[in-house]
């Protein structure tokens, strides 16, 4: 599928309460970021943000961190929390490569992948989510009783 570019998708993302910009700098206190001691969980290439935000409605003693990299398809999830304002929700334009730079060790307590970009081609494995590099990366986050 080919990604569009939609004018505007930047900065609305940008100035969205929902999405958190420059997460690198929350390292090792999203915890305190969020107001919440609640258990951190992930959905990385989290697209237009259903499961997310399904989940978050089903379990509001959860705090849901959305990992998207791309403001086209973020801005979607962005217009679908306009209306719904789950406060359980945050999302992060970002990718997923630099994850142990935005979280710090044993900081998140599970991790989601679904129906993420395949990668088909043999010379494209390494850009896989859940391809040895990644796992790697997910490890470095995740507590050591984690879940992907």
């Amino acid at each position: 599928m080919r990604l569009r570019n939609i004018p505007g998708a930047d900065e609305i993302v940008a100035s969205s309460p929902f999405c958190i910009q420059n997460p690198a700098e929350h390292r090792g206190q999203w915890k305190k970021l969020l107001n919440s001691p609640a258990p951190i969980h992930l959905e990385i290439g989290m697209g237009k943000g259903r499961f997310l935000m399904d989940m978050a409605a089903r379990h509001p003693d959860i705090q849901y961190i959305g990992v998207e990299r791309y403001t086209g398809v973020l801005l979607r999830a962005v217009q679908k929390m306009d209306e719904l304002k789950l406060p359980n929700v945050h999302f992060i334009c970002e990718d997923a490569a630099r994850l142990p730079e935005v979280f710090a060790q044993a900081e998140i307590d599970r991790i989601y992948l679904n129906f993420s970009d395949p990668w088909p081609k043999d010379r494209h494995a390494k850009r896989r989510l859940t391809s040895r590099q990644f796992l790697a990366r997910y490890d470095q986050v995740l507590k050591s009783d984690g879940i992907i």
